[in-house]
């Protein structure tokens, strides 16, 4: 069974989809950026179109950007059960003996598994990460062994963890295309921004001590829009930054590696972002999590149908002024009971001009229980009389 659910924007053929916005003619004639370090990319969040790159498949090293792999694999562990936010973890003699920036643990003392993600997020903290990877995975090594193969699902092919902090070691590299794809799926977790917009707090440990956390993202302070983002230096490495700005409808993901200093890397990331948010612009065409108007019919229960939400947003992102033709397919197969809430039960497409370019999964908003024989019965009952 198909379903087709028209979402074209009134006007889209004569003006385009995007419209333009009144410019000065400084601001209409907004430079291609040109940042200043070994490589960039530039990507609009909830579709992955590329704004700009360059060098974005070279494998350099990262320094602390690893990290965003480390707090996916914390969050993905939490949402999926491995992991409670409120869970005491026990920080051993390995973790709180990790050099670089950290919140300076105590061996033997125990932190909330959400204290630890916070620290990770706001102030890099290197002995939370390994506090963290060592309850999930049992032991470094082994989380970084899930790190790598967490970075394959997610198509990031010029990627090699070698810890879990970013701390130098042979072999252990990505690429800014890769830490992009990486960051826009932890940015998928909204409880990543309670962390992430952070700017300063104290941390209070259980011996009474406290320590001082200040985000090492200084663009949430300085840059409109921006909520997130993740730094990195090492000698090797450089200044680093994957930096993520919301305006209005449009969020956008920004790569800098190799910088030659911290305002470089900064500056280079604001001048990405400006030249998009001038020149680009996003529309959301099917939201995530609201029930459609459209529901999912079901065989063999008592409801013989059910509501139906998107896993994730449809948008469409382009040029201002871009004309297209956009429109949502919603595609529904049979569904048998019992259905569970959450389970897939079909797809929302996303098409330009008829060419999909986007798609995403259809959740059950609700439970559909097997029909029991008592209820099958009273069923033929009803259609008997």
């Amino acid at each position: 069974m198909k379903k087709f659910l028209s979402v074209i924007f009134a006007g889209v053929a004569a003006s385009g989809l995007f419209a333009a916005p009144a410019l000065s003619a400084e601001a209409a004639e907004v430079s291609v950026p040109a940042p200043a370090c070994k490589a960039a990319y530039l990507c609009d969040f909830a579709s992955g179109t590329e704004v700009y790159k360059r060098e974005e498949t070279k494998r350099l090293p990262i320094a602390s950007m690893c990290k965003i792999m480390t707090l996916l694999l914390s969050f993905e562990a939490a949402e999926s059960g491995g992991l409670a936010y409120d869970e005491m973890i026990t920080v051993s003699a390995n973790a709180s003996g990790m050099g670089g920036s950290q919140v300076f643990l105590d061996t033997g003392l125990s932190y909330t598994a959400e204290e630890l993600i916070k620290t990770v997020a706001v102030c890099s903290a290197n002995d939370s990460c390994v506090a963290l990877a060592e309850r999930i995975a049992g032991s470094e090594e082994a989380f970084v062994a899930r790190m790598n193969e967490r970075a394959k699902e997610l198509g990031a092919e010029n990627t090699l963890f070698a810890n879990c902090t970013g701390l130098p070691k042979e072999p252990q590299y990505s690429c800014a295309k890769d830490v992009a794809c990486m960051f826009r799926a932890l940015l998928s977790h909204e409880k990543y921004f309670e962390f992430s917009r952070v700017w300063l707090e104290d941390f209070k440990h259980p011996d009474g001590r406290t320590t001082s956390i200040t985000n090492t993202n200084k663009m949430i302070r300085t840059y409109q829009g921006c909520d997130g983002g993740k730094t990195g230096f090492t000698n090797e490495a450089g200044f680093c930054l994957a930096a993520t700005a919301k305006r209005g409808e449009t969020r956008l993901v920004s790569v800098v590696i190799g910088a030659e200093s911290s305002q470089a890397r900064f500056g280079g990331t604001a001048e990405m972002l400006d030249f998009c948010f001038h020149c680009y612009e996003s529309r959301t065409l099917l939201e995530a999590g609201t029930a459609l108007e459209e529901r999912a019919s079901v065989s063999g229960s008592r409801k013989k149908e059910i509501a139906i939400v998107a896993e994730t947003p449809l948008c469409a992102f382009g040029k201002r002024g871009e004309k297209g033709d956009y429109s949502v397919s919603i595609e529904l197969g049979e569904t048998a009971a019992p259905i569970a809430r959450g389970e897939e039960v079909g797809s929302a497409v996303l098409y330009r001009d008829g060419v999909e370019i986007a798609r995403t999964r259809l959740l059950a908003d609700e439970d559909a229980p097997r029909m029991t024989w008592w209820d099958a019965f009273r069923e033929t009952l009803r259609s008997w009389q």
